[in-house]
């Protein structure tokens, strides 16, 4: 005796249910549109990637690379591009609001640049702020651009290893240990250890210096 066969129906009016998109996911779809928007603007000016990389202090194969989705650039590297290009930061990424005296733990503000790069915005509600404050989380085997910058750079280890590179000067930074120096020196940080490296930033001028007129 053959057996019945059971089909599921979907009532009319009750669309199947949908999973929320993985946080993985969302900043893997950051990272690209971020490289996207990148090339769109260079391409639009007519820039090569040498001339892209002259104008911005940045190197031409990490341009490349951040431009096809390969490599997450930092706040810092994208306001040379931004910059180099004529547009603001919020060309690329969601520019945080700001806004908060307080800041709670259960409530952190990221900033996503990438699937192995976020920021946590600690900065408050200030007219005229000198300084920015940030907490970055990299990923195991994540190097940050070597860059420079106007103004001085706090860093300070929350969680996990890094090591830590100052022109040719090379640091192995644990839980506990910092670094404090002027950012127009060269510098670049490497995630050589095996968790997400948590690393207190405090540095001037602010980042954001759009937000900070509002």
């Amino acid at each position: 005796m053959a057996r019945k066969q059971h089909t599921r129906t979907r009532q009319q009016g009750h669309p199947a249910p949908t999973s929320l998109p993985d946080p993985a996911e969302r900043a893997r779809d950051q990272g690209l549109s971020i490289g996207f928007a990148i090339r769109a603007r260079r391409r639009k000016l007519g820039l090569t990637l040498r001339e892209l990389a002259a104008s911005s202090g940045l190197s031409a194969p990490f341009i490349s690379q951040a431009e096809r989705g390969l490599t997450t650039p930092s706040v810092i590297s994208l306001l040379h591009l931004a910059r180099a290009m004529k547009v603001e930061i919020g060309h690329f990424i969601d520019v945080p609001k700001g806004g908060r005296t307080i800041r709670r733990a259960n409530d952190p503000e990221y900033i996503e640049l990438g699937p192995k790069v976020r920021h946590i915005l600690l900065s408050g509600n200030l007219d005229d702020p000198k300084m920015e404050t940030l907490i970055i989380l990299l990923e195991p085997g994540v190097a940050h651009p070597t860059v420079r910058r106007e103004g001085e750079g706090f860093y300070y280890l929350l969680e996990g290893k890094v090591n830590f590179q100052i022109e040719d000067d090379i640091y192995v930074l644990t839980a506990g240990d910092s670094a404090h120096f002027d950012q127009r020196l060269r510098y670049t940080m490497v995630n050589e250890g095996p968790k997400t490296a948590r690393v207190l930033w405090v540095g001037t001028p602010p980042l954001f210096e759009h937000r900070a007129k509002e």
